[in-house]
């Protein structure tokens, strides 16, 4: 966090003590902006003592509070903590809804919990929930680093089959798996695809043809080429 930043959130955090020992109550736009904060600073711990000061003294939580100090748990390392709080919110009225599920399922595949993130993932269905471009692509990303390709692919389409319009993002998520696991040809059907949909390629699905032998499928690496990001 910038010097300009961190000011701010002394600042910020001086006005609510100051607040508070004047008797006077925030209210929890106020405790969400300080909590989400702390958790950009990289204070994720301070942000759940104050979350549970929260609690404590009788405010009641937003989805948007459990969200900001879920997702700073999960960005510095604490799964442990950021679960405990979905397990609370499981058994609380303010339900996880499906932002809440694609931060620990993206979460979980970035720590290698592959089996976890595919728990979680059907569990949000089982909730009638609905997984977004977002949460889909974590976890064809996460099936692709495993080296589960087709796994990857069978969900890719599925995404589409359940009326989840692949993106950009998606799109070279999927392509770059193929290329890591050598197989241009699928690469090449793909990245037609993206093409014909206006999507471009990103610098690490270039990088990775250029891994290439120079004699290796010319036409996909024409065809990156020229989708390339301008």
């Amino acid at each position: 966090m910038d010097t300009v930043r961190l000011k701010g959130l002394r600042r910020a955090m001086q006005l609510l003590d100051e607040t508070l020992r004047k008797g006077l109550v925030p209210d929890i736009v106020t405790f969400t902006t300080i909590i989400s904060g702390l958790c950009r600073a990289g204070r994720p711990l301070a942000a759940q003592q104050l979350f549970r000061y929260i609690c404590d003294h009788g405010h009641t939580p937003n989805i948007m509070t459990y969200g900001v100090l879920l997702d700073g748990l999960c960005k510095h390392g604490n799964l442990e903590e950021a679960f405990s709080l979905f397990q609370e919110m499981q058994r609380g009225t303010v339900k996880p809804n499906l932002v809440i599920y694609t931060i620990l399922i993206d979460s979980l595949c970035k720590c290698g919990k592959l089996e976890d993130a595919k728990e979680l993932f059907s569990r949000l269905i089982d909730e009638g929930l609905k997984p977004n471009v977002y949460t889909y692509t974590a976890l064809v990303g996460a099936l692709c680093k495993e080296g589960l390709i087709i796994e990857a692919h069978k969900l890719f389409r599925k995404m589409e089959e359940d009326g989840c319009t692949p993106d950009k993002c998606a799109y070279n998520v999927i392509i770059q798996g193929f290329l890591q696991h050598k197989d241009p040809s699928m690469a090449r059907h793909l990245a037609e695809e993206m093409v014909n949909r206006g999507f471009s390629a990103h610098a690490a699905t270039r990088a990775l043809l250029n891994d290439l032998p120079t004699n290796d499928i010319p036409a996909l690496k024409t065809l990156i080429g020229f989708c390339e990001d301008h």
